[in-house]
């Protein structure tokens, strides 16, 4: 793969730095985000040598992409747990049109307000709101 140097810029010095080609981009949106960072720490006043405001730039980058990776994760386990509560509730759906269309009169009313019953439980219990 063919490797790009770029020249970007992070707390007023000049960097070379290479990357693969067409990745330019990423490059530089990553070197922007270090220099703020880093710019911050310094305007700050308490940090002043440059290699310890790189260590908490670094530090703080990292937690900030730590925890968009763990929000991300909760957000794909919401939609799996979601999906799996509704095939559950579908499969629910079609027990009681099955039972419906095989029993009548008393009987179908008592099997009817069982498996309602059931439906609201389940329904109730895996209310994806209390995760």
């Amino acid at each position: 793969m063919m490797m790009k140097k770029i020249e970007v810029q992070i707390m007023q010095q000049n960097l070379q730095l290479s990357c693969p080609e067409g990745g330019e981009g990423y490059l530089r949106e990553a070197a922007a985000r270090v220099d703020k960072a880093m710019t911050q720490i310094r305007d700050h006043g308490k940090v002043r040598l440059r290699e310890q405001i790189a260590v908490q730039a670094a530090i703080n980058l990292a937690f900030e992409m730590v925890k968009a990776t763990a929000a991300e994760k909760e957000a794909l386990l919401r939609a799996e747990y979601a999906e799996a509560v509704t095939a559950q509730a579908q499969a629910h759906a079609e027990e009681a049109t099955a039972l419906a269309l095989s029993v009548s009169g008393p009987e179908l009313q008592t099997k009817c307000q069982a498996l309602l019953e059931r439906l609201d439980s389940v329904l109730e219990k895996d209310d994806p709101s209390r995760i």
